[in-house]
């Protein structure tokens, strides 16, 4: 397979999916080497922007995902107005602090950061698909922990959680 035509395989492959890809899956299903993946994924982009298209293909921690670029965002939003691109409320975006910096997290955690009951915030942010369950505490109960999603890295700019600002700093320099 010449490089031309195992580029396409992995733009179709990443254009059908949808979801973020994960490097070992992309290498797997288009049958190109997974350490030639990267530099492939970089050709696809250049030729995105070379050609002015408003695709682009980010990395998301250890996988991929095509995307439109931020600028035509507003214009998507526009056509799909839905309840979930509605903006978050300060509540939700106080669970997604808490979740994002502590992940993974319970309900009960996060309801008692917040001093308050959390259930359809979290609920709300699993909805929007920004939070999703990560397994269960192997404690009585066996509460559901809850961590940030693909679509929550995307949607806020982020390679991976270690990108997240360090808020230890943000509190000194907010005093």
């Amino acid at each position: 397979m010449e490089v031309k035509e195992k580029t396409a395989v992995i733009e179709a492959i990443l254009f059908a999916s949808g979801d973020p890809i994960e490097l070992y899956r992309l290498s797997e299903a288009s049958g190109v080497d997974a350490g030639t993946v990267p530099a492939l994924i970089k050709a696809l982009n250049d030729h995105y922007s070379d050609s002015g298209s408003a695709l682009c293909v980010k990395k998301l921690e250890n996988s991929y995902q095509m995307c439109t670029r931020e600028e035509y965002a507003p214009a998507i939003r526009k056509a799909l107005e839905t309840r979930r691109n509605t903006p978050l409320s300060s509540a939700s975006m106080e669970v997604l602090t808490i979740i994002a910096y502590n992940q993974p997290v319970s309900k009960s955690f996060v309801e008692k950061v917040r001093g308050i009951d959390s259930s359809s915030v979290i609920n709300n942010l699993v909805e929007k698909g920004l939070v999703e369950e990560a397994g269960r505490l192997d404690i009585v109960g066996r509460p559901v922990v809850y961590r940030t999603t693909a679509v929550f890295l995307r949607t806020f700019g982020l390679s991976s959680i270690s990108d997240l600002p360090d808020i230890q700093q943000m509190s000194i320099e907010d005093n």
